[in-house]
């Protein structure tokens, strides 16, 4: 194959549709617009979440709490997801990724206490419950926070 015998996939290439261009094409005068109207004109048409005057949905529901949109979502791990890892060893995000027990991990991880842990592991983390770290070293492991 050489570069001037390439072309697109058959069907990828649409020519683009001219609006407007008469009554012969299907999609002349007002084209698609209809007639006259807010949406009709040049520049019209209603910001995001208007509801013609009525009060939007967004101010109509209570609000409650408070989310924090610049938090770091870290990933939760139980400390049963640990008995996959031999007696001894070092758990870090890498190490969990590497087993498949995270299949991401943007921001950290988090180790929860949920299950039973048998297996005496040094634990590596973004931040721990209280329960887990009590599990943790129960069973002869050590936690660290990174």
């Amino acid at each position: 194959m050489n570069l001037h015998e390439l072309s697109p996939a058959p069907g990828s290439n649409t020519k683009a549709y001219r609006k407007g261009r008469g009554a012969g094409s299907g999609n002349g005068k007002t084209a698609g617009r209809g007639h006259k109207g807010q949406w009709a004109r040049s520049g019209g048409g209603v910001r995001v979440g208007f509801e013609g005057g009525q009060m939007p949905l967004a101010r109509r529901l209570p609000k409650r709490g408070f989310h924090n949109i610049f938090a770091k979502p870290l990933e939760a791990i139980n400390v049963s997801a640990l008995e996959k890892f031999e007696d001894g060893a070092v758990v870090d995000a890498q190490a969990l990724l590497e087993k498949g027990i995270l299949s991401k991990c943007q921001y950290g991880v988090k180790i929860l206490g949920n299950g039973e842990i048998s297996k005496k592991l040094t634990v590596k983390a973004s931040a721990f419950s209280a329960s887990a770290k009590q599990k943790i070293v129960a069973a002869g492991g050590k936690w660290e926070v990174v």
